[in-house]
């Protein structure tokens, strides 16, 4: 903030004027007043404490008057102890409005032809399910960090690795080929993801009666899962897929294909997409060839039963598999080929950044050291995005046993939800049936996607519904209606013949509220660039939330078209309009749209 910058360069010239000792500008941190206190900015003053040979209270004393006295941005101050509380001139925080308003697009760094090159992975479906609410976590915590990072200058390349292919698929496959009688998505009118699903909980229950059956002939759990037929089928199936099968592979295909069609339309519905689509069967071989080299090299040992291994015991972690016995594949061996392909295709790339559960921490550790061992530069440059689990109120979800919150489901109880609620609270009187179910997609789809960028992304979190539909607190419907709220007044404006001009008069009296307003339109910048180094869209989330909730209290305690004074009126639309720049963009970054009637 400009205004920053010029207070830390005359705090340090006060310091050498009354103490004759230079300070780094870092020293001269600045940071906002607590609400409690008046002023807008606060100088700790300690660290000066040696230098000034005086106690705190004085120190800040002096500073505070020979700024009074030298810089025309200090209208007053007052001290706390060892803090001194600034209060900025209100013609200075005009100036910055002004300024703020003639940049079209302020606090977004455009990204120039040579800024780095970022790869951000996300996603991540298995072919056997559909997507699930933890799905939906990572989706949107993926597409808003891209859109975060787009905002910092960087050039992005949202990507998603599809598991198409392993043992989970092959589980869905058998139990079809066993007791499908040909269904499809057509027969059954049913998306494809989810009736591959139903047939991956089929195996599950088929495979849990044959161990309870083995088990009640005698046998301990381990030994029914030895002699298990129907695991023993499904892993002769990976096999004669691994071996190209024909009908193996065929089949295979026409499933995922019915996956591939279904993961589309909730991608869509959920609004986030992907520049490149990498898909497992494509990257595990090369995988597989660069192991098979490493073991010839000596990186990596081979057991009598023919498993490949790589033993980490010298990095403090154990051994680790890389491929099993009979020669197929685990996920760290296509992890590692889908690295070199990525950073083959992309000579630039800086980062590749993985958006990945904290179940996974121990994975992506490996990765990094097995890429590191292997040769490759941008191993130690891997970063895994991790991210807490969601759960519901009543616990955890199970793939397996089908007792996952379906994201298709969800999005559909959101935005029915967000009718019947803004129905119920008059929202949509005025609203065309047309208006009336964009509003409640815009509404219920806003409200999911808040709720859950709001957490910071290292949380664990308990998504609840109910809670996330509300028009008031700390939700997506409470800062789309401020949004709609604001575009009301610039349109009611508009009738009445009023434009909001270029720049505003700088010889306006303020209340505190509109100074505070201003400072945290301010803000946005820093909390962008913040958002970026921290990879923490939620910053952004709450960031816009105190920024409409200390606009709707100015709205309701400072007329705007009915101020009598046309300076202060023109003042109160444009930092309306400003607000409403601010929290459409904010909330963009997040994925969210704002409707501008509600």
């Amino acid at each position: 903030m400009k205004i920053e910058n010029s207070l830390q360069s005359f705090i340090i010239k006060a310091i050498e004027s009354l103490y004759g000792q230079t300070i780094a500008p870092e020293q001269a941190l600045l940071q906002k007043t607590k609400k409690e206190f008046e002023g807008h900015l606060t100088l700790v003053v300690f660290p000066f404490l040696k230098t000034s040979k005086k106690g705190p209270e004085q120190t800040a004393q002096e500073i505070g008057e020979w700024l009074i006295s030298n810089c025309a941005e200090i209208s007053k101050f007052n001290v706390i102890k060892g803090f001194l509380n600034l209060t900025v001139a209100t013609r200075c925080w005009l100036q910055l409005l002004n300024e703020i308003h003639e940049i079209e697009n302020y606090g977004i760094r455009k990204g120039e032809a040579d800024a780095p090159l970022v790869m951000v992975e996300y996603s991540s479906p298995n072919t056997n399910k559909p997507l699930h609410l933890g799905h939906v976590r990572n989706n949107l915590l993926g597409y808003s960090l891209s859109e975060v990072l787009k905002a910092n200058g960087y050039r992005v390349i949202k990507t998603n690795i599809v598991n198409d292919r392993g043992i989970h698929i092959c589980k869905s496959m058998l139990a079809w080929q066993k007791w499908g009688n040909m269904e499809t998505p057509q027969s059954s009118s049913k998306k494809g993801d989810h009736l591959v699903g139903d047939y991956y909980v089929l195996f599950d229950k088929h495979y849990k009666a044959e161990l309870a059956e083995l088990q009640a002939q005698g046998m301990s759990k381990e030994e029914a899962e030895a002699n298990s037929t129907l695991m023993k089928e499904a892993r002769e199936m990976l096999r004669k897929w691994e071996a190209k099968d024909e009908n193996t592979v065929e089949l295979w295909k026409l499933m995922n294909s019915w996956v591939y069609e279904g993961f589309d339309e909730t991608y869509k519905k959920l609004g986030v997409d992907f520049d490149e689509i990498y898909y497992e069967s494509e990257t595990y071989l090369d995988g597989k060839e660069t192991v098979l080299d490493g073991l010839k090299k000596g990186i990596f040992y081979q057991k009598e039963d023919g498993s490949v291994w790589a033993d980490l015991t010298s990095e403090g972690l154990d051994q680790k598999l890389l491929l099993r016995s009979d020669g197929t594949s685990v996920y760290m061996t296509q992890d590692i080929g889908t690295a070199q392909q990525r950073f083959k295709a992309h000579k630039d790339l800086s980062k590749m950044i993985h958006v990945v559960g904290n179940e996974q921490n121990y994975h992506f550790q490996v990765l990094s050291i097995l890429l590191d061992k292997l040769g490759y530069e941008f191993g130690k440059g891997l970063v895994h995005f991790s991210y807490g689990m969601v759960e519901l109120p009543e616990g955890k979800m199970k793939s397996r046993e089908g007792t996952v919150v379906d994201a298709d489901d969800l999005v559909e109880e959101m935005v029915s939800t967000a009718k019947v609620t803004s129905e119920e609270l008059g929202k949509l009187d005025e609203a065309t049936e047309d208006e009336a179910n964009n509003i409640a997609r815009i509404v219920g789809m806003g409200a999911l996607k808040y709720f859950i960028l709001k957490v910071d992304p290292k949380k664990n979190m308990t998504f609840n519904p109910k809670e996330s539909i509300d028009f008031n607190g700390n939700t997506g419907p409470f800062i789309q209606y401020t949004y709609a709220r604001i575009q009301s007044v610039i349109r009611k404006a508009t009738d009445l013949g009023l434009t909001i001009p270029a720049s505003i008069s700088t010889d306006i009296a303020l209340s505190t509220k509109e100074e505070t307003l201003i400072q945290l339109i301010a803000d946005y910048k820093a909390i962008v660039k913040q958002a970026g180094t921290e990879y923490n869209p939620a910053l952004i989330a709450n960031y816009v939330y105190d920024l409409v909730k200390e606009y709707n209290q100015f709205y309701h305690d400072c007329p705007i078209l009915k101020e009598e004074n046309s300076d202060l009126k023109l003042f109160r639309l444009l930092l309306s309009e400003e607000i409403g720049k601010v929290i459409r963009s904010g909330m963009s970054l997040l994925g969210i749209e704002v409707p501008d009637r509600m």
